[in-house]
């Protein structure tokens, strides 16, 4: 037993930050299914006719014959719908942002980034050894003066780190004024659409979707609304090139299984195909917001923070709402700042108004107790 690993355990229960794994239950409240895919028969129907096409698992690296066809088709068609000229796909959002950032980035460079970017973006800048410059949230000032002091300091790259949808507040970044900066700066703008993608945009192709291409990058998580795993990465051609030629992360790892390209794949057909969903959801949210915090200003996203402040408190709310019925987390520091702790709301397209009516007099009910 490695020394002191009991007592730090200890330590969590008694701030009521100790974790546990607990299975699914109740209506979900709480998972990025945001537009109920997860379990829609196409993509069944897709995954079934993979596995009869193609191996189970990839066998080996991109680089070491693990590079099958259903990454190819993909890749091809993610690039075409992102609007990018080339796309990279990833076994996950984490693994995706330690790349890029620890790949595209060394001592030479800077980067500038939101304070409440996710972690797997905060771990690919550290890995990097760039010159980290850090942003007030959402606050182009900042990011402005930030961008100025690492000009002064005379970086090489320069590359601005942002999400699109910030999950824990379900706040949109001011993206069409920091692409404009970025532009300004000769900086490159990394927008992580992992809440936004098949959401957002006109197509349901994120937040970044009219942005300038010239200088963005995104990355697109797949195990959220689009109901699969993975992420693409996309961008111009030499970044991609850059990445599959660099990129530790990338060239170290199994490919992901083909079956889940090809999910994927078909996920992203539906996007365009069933534009009802996103229409759905977003009509749900605003309901929803409504019924559980009527007196602050709707965020026109999904994604419903209730700030309860004390981990014992939001802990005991979570448990609460599970015995009602309601699959509902807590979410305590360090995922969210310490004096934060919250119930993060997920609202899906297959909500209907019933069961969101009734998970906020199960709220109330839990609050009062």
């Amino acid at each position: 037993m490695l020394a002191g690993i009991e007592a730090e355990l200890a330590e969590l229960k008694r701030r009521n930050l100790y974790r546990h794994l607990a299975p699914a239950r109740g209506i979900d409240f709480t998972s990025n299914d945001y537009l109920a895919l997860s379990r829609h028969p196409a993509l069944r129907a897709a995954a079934k006719a993979a596995l009869d096409a193609a191996p189970v698992g990839a066998g080996a690296s991109r680089l070491l014959r693990g590079s099958l066809e259903a990454h190819a088709v993909l890749e091809e068609f993610a690039a075409g719908f992102f609007g990018a000229e080339k796309a990279l796909f990833f076994g996950s959002g984490y693994l995706a942002n330690l790349a890029l950032f620890s790949t595209l980035l060394d001592r030479r460079d800077a980067v500038v980034f939101d304070d409440a970017i996710h972690a797997s973006m905060k771990e690919g800048i550290h890995a990097s050894n760039a010159s980290r410059f850090r942003a007030q949230h959402n606050d182009p000032e900042s990011f402005r003066d930030a961008l100025r002091s690492a000009r002064d300091k005379g970086a090489r790259r320069l590359l601005i780190a942002v999400e699109s949808v910030y999950s824990m507040d379900g706040d949109m970044a001011p993206l069409e004024e920091l692409s404009r900066l970025a532009l300004a700066h000769g900086a490159t703008l990394v927008v992580d659409e992992a809440h936004a993608t098949g959401i957002f945009g006109a197509g349901g192709r994120g937040c970044a979707e009219d942005l300038p291409q010239e200088n963005l990058i995104s990355v697109h998580t797949c195990g959220k609304a689009l109901g699969v795993a993975g992420a693409l990465v996309c961008a111009c051609g030499p970044v991609i090139d850059y990445l599959v030629n660099r990129a530790r992360p990338f060239i170290y790892s199994t490919a992901p299984p083909p079956v889940i390209a090809a999910m994927v794949l078909r996920a992203l057909q539906l996007i365009g195909e069933e534009p009802w969903r996103r229409a759905l959801l977003l009509q749900r949210a605003r309901f929803a917001h409504e019924a559980l915090c009527p007196d602050s200003a709707f965020r026109g996203t999904q994604i419903i923070p209730l700030i309860l402040g004390d981990a014992g408190r939001a802990v005991a709310a979570a448990q609460a709402l599970q015995a009602r019925g309601f699959d509902a987390r807590a979410v305590r520091p360090p995922t969210v700042p310490e004096g934060s702790s919250r119930l993060r709301i997920s609202i899906h397209a297959d909500h209907d108004e019933n069961e969101i009516s009734r998970l906020s007099a199960a709220l109330r009910l839990a609050l009062a107790a």
